[in-house]
């Protein structure tokens, strides 16, 4: 059974690979699109200097959402200063607060201030919970789409989900690719020019690194 698979003719192969070559090119596109132009952006960063957007608040917390803070730091088991999740309902206040999404991110707890960092792709933000006076410091920086869009191509504060978009993707760049190298191999024979262009595109990467980065 395997034998005769292998010996299918060569009209199959050929339908086979254009089809999953035309399928991958297809889930690629967009990813290809915007790894392509970011990394233009990232090679020539200071052609693209955004204008960077600062947002500061300052709120008074409840005094309900103070003691909660403080009957939880009493009730834990880890010694001052130490890095915890929030509880769920000081999580869900700030949330409602502040327009933010805190998630799963770690809090630095200490004996005087609750200390959040919430690192974004193309920004930056943080907040402050004073535990004495219940005053509460956020700020967030946001330094433009290009940012942004470069640190997704970094995969930088992104997220589980985008991980796996990046993931995914590789995986069908890689189907692209080796379905693009098996079409050349069927076509080449045809084509004079084709494994010399190929070899050029394979060479020229690599005189680059051995001899030119540094």
């Amino acid at each position: 059974m395997a034998a005769s698979f292998l010996v299918r003719p060569r009209a199959f192969w050929l339908k086979q690979l254009h089809k999953w070559h035309w399928v991958s090119s297809a889930l690629c596109l967009a990813g290809l699109l915007l790894f392509s132009v970011t990394g233009i952006t990232l090679n020539h960063a200071s052609w693209f200097d955004g204008q960077i957007e600062t947002q500061q608040r300052f709120l008074r917390v409840p005094i309900d959402i103070t003691k909660a803070l403080h009957a939880h730091i009493e009730q834990s088991t880890h010694n001052l200063p130490y890095i915890a999740p929030l509880p769920a309902t000081i999580e869900q206040w700030l949330n409602q607060a502040l327009s933010i999404r805190i998630g799963a991110r770690p809090a630095e707890f200490s004996e005087s201030e609750i200390y959040l960092s919430l690192p974004e792709p193309g920004g930056d933000a943080w907040l402050a919970l004073n535990l004495t006076s219940g005053e509460l410091e956020y700020e967030r920086t946001h330094r433009g789409w290009v940012a942004y869009l470069n640190d997704l191509h970094k995969g930088r504060h992104t997220g589980v989900a985008w991980k796996w978009f990046i993931d995914i993707f590789a995986i069908a760049s890689l189907i692209f690719a080796i379905t693009g190298l098996f079409l050349l191999k069927m076509h080449g024979k045809h084509r004079p020019l084709t494994w010399p262009i190929t070899g050029a595109g394979l060479l020229i990467p690599i005189f680059l690194m051995l001899l030119l980065v540094h």
